[in-house]
């Protein structure tokens, strides 16, 4: 019995206990901690698992990829390439789909856990846009996670780049010609990465450690800083009966999250090794090892550098000579500025709303939905247009191709759409924010139709109505006030101390 004289919990005396072994949960506040259920939630969790297979899978591949360039003669099972030279590492490459004993099986698990683990991270970021869940005191957790992302594409291209095929060899080919592009600096820079002139000897060797040591090694420790933040700034949530800033409601961390989270992560791996068995994914051995004379139509890189292949594509071929030197506006531009620039907005983005809207003095933590920030999520449906544009211009010969179109036709019209799509995406997101918030407006006023019909007293007929009583999560349940965008006008308060 509890001091209180009600029954203790099998959860609370396995909490006790824990916390008499563990003094730092503090009496056990933390394995009491909640978190909230909707579904959205679980996006960042997913990445999480995604990274813990992208582990597993990697430190098992490493005991049999050789990161060499020295050429070999294969002599292994895939009969076609037999005889061929090729590099050590396509070599070896070829050895662990085919020699090694469920090793074709690993390193698709590998490959799909690192699309799922970018997908799951840029879904969970939009996430976080859409709902404003990067306001105070979450703006570092932002910054953080944007960063985790930016590691993750980086990690990406280095893993897709070590096998050493034709296919990933024209992805470094391009990568070299983006380093090339860097005014003055840019034929130094290339010929560091590559040991020597392209394609050099030691690319995959230095490639290497990057993707197992120091890109993962920095992405575990903002892993770790990222969950310490949410353990500490706690989860944000819908709005609802009881649901405050000072509050969570949900399920706590143990049992019912942790055993929740439990089946996530076996779903999240059982998933991706499903996939592994029957969709094949990144066959080398039809691509063949890499040679610097020998290019192929087609190609197509992963999907998240899908929109870098689309700019490049995109961006008509214009050069500046200018003191003895060559700007090539067709790699800079799309390669380097607009990437930088892309990135540099999504990190000054939380700072400069919240200047702007005057809520840089108040800790949020009710999460607003998309409708009721027809700004924010125009914004941020023009950015997702613009991106789309940007990958589907990544595969303009396979589309021309496919549809029987010209490639310049096609092109052109892509140009168009990547400055016209945006802009219309905007208004029409801003224009349905707007039109959904006042509706929603008339039915809590006036109430659900029955489908009864009843006579007035000036003899006409009206619908008779009943008051709303199911809601979506976060949905107000009284009559919005305020602006047309049926949000209470905000404007900058003090600051309050912080809510323990």
């Amino acid at each position: 019995m509890s001091r209180a004289g009600r029954p203790v919990s099998r959860a609370e005396r396995v909490a006790g206990a824990v916390d008499a072994r563990l003094p730092l949960l503090q009496g056990g506040a933390l394995l009491r901690k909640a978190f909230p259920e909707h579904w959205s939630f679980m996006l960042g969790e997913i990445a999480l698992y995604s990274l813990l297979v992208l582990v597993l899978t990697g430190v098992w591949l490493t005991f049999f990829f050789q990161p060499e360039m020295t050429e070999v003669v294969y002599n292994g099972s895939y009969v076609p390439l037999r005889g061929v030279l090729v590099s050590a590492a396509f070599d070896s490459t070829l050895d662990i789909s085919f020699d090694v004993r469920g090793g074709l099986l690993i390193r698709q698990i590998h490959h799909w856990a690192a699309l799922v683990f970018v997908a799951a991270i840029g879904l969970h970021m939009l996430r976080i846009f859409f709902t404003g869940a990067f306001r105070r005191p979450r703006e570092v957790n932002w910054v953080i996670g944007l960063t985790l992302f930016v590691l993750a594409l980086a990690e990406g291209f280095a893993g897709y780049s070590l096998p050493d095929d034709l296919l990933s060899g024209t992805g470094l080919r391009i990568a070299q010609g983006i380093m090339t592009s860097l005014p003055v600096v840019g034929t130094y820079v290339a010929f560091f990465v590559f040991g020597g002139p392209y394609p050099g000897h030691d690319i995959i060797t230095r490639l290497y450690p990057l993707h197992i040591l120091l890109l993962p090694g920095a992405i575990l420790a903002l892993v770790t800083v990222h969950l310490m933040l949410v353990f500490h700034l706690k989860h944000t949530q819908w709005r609802g009966p009881g649901h405050t800033n000072r509050n969570v409601v949900g399920k706590p961390l143990f049992p019912q999250f942790t055993a929740l989270s439990t089946g996530l992560s076996l779903t999240v791996g059982g998933v991706l090794t499903l996939m592994s068995g029957v969709a094949q994914i990144n066959p080398v051995w039809t691509y063949g090892p890499y040679r610097p004379d020998v290019d192929s139509t087609g190609s197509q890189p992963d999907w998240y550098v899908g929109f870098l292949e689309g700019a490049l594509r995109l961006v008509p071929p214009w050069e500046t000579n200018f003191a003895g030197h060559t700007l090539m506006w067709n790699v800079l531009l799309p390669a380097v500025v607009l990437p930088a620039l892309l990135f540099g907005v999504l990190y000054a983005y939380p700072f400069v709303e919240q200047r702007l809207t005057g809520e840089w003095y108040r800790e949020q933590h009710l999460c607003d939905r998309p409708r009721e920030r027809p700004v924010r999520t125009g914004l941020g449906v023009a950015g997702t247009v613009f991106y789309v544009v940007l990958l589907v211009a990544g595969a303009n010969d396979v589309i021309a191709q496919s549809f029987r179109v010209s490639v310049d036709a096609l092109t052109w019209i892509l140009r168009i759409a990547l400055v016209v799509a945006p802009v219309v995406g905007f208004l029409v997101t801003r224009w349905l924010c707007r039109a959904l918030t006042e509706a929603e407006r008339e039915r809590l006023a006036e109430g659900v139709p029955t489908g009864d019909i009843k006579q007035n007293v000036a003899g006409g007929y009206e619908t008779d109505h009943e008051p709303v009583e199911e809601f979506r999560p976060g949905a107000p349940r009284r009559v919005l006030t305020g602006g047309r965008t049926g949000t209470p006008s905000r404007r900058p308060r003090e600051p309050e101390p912080p809510s323990r």
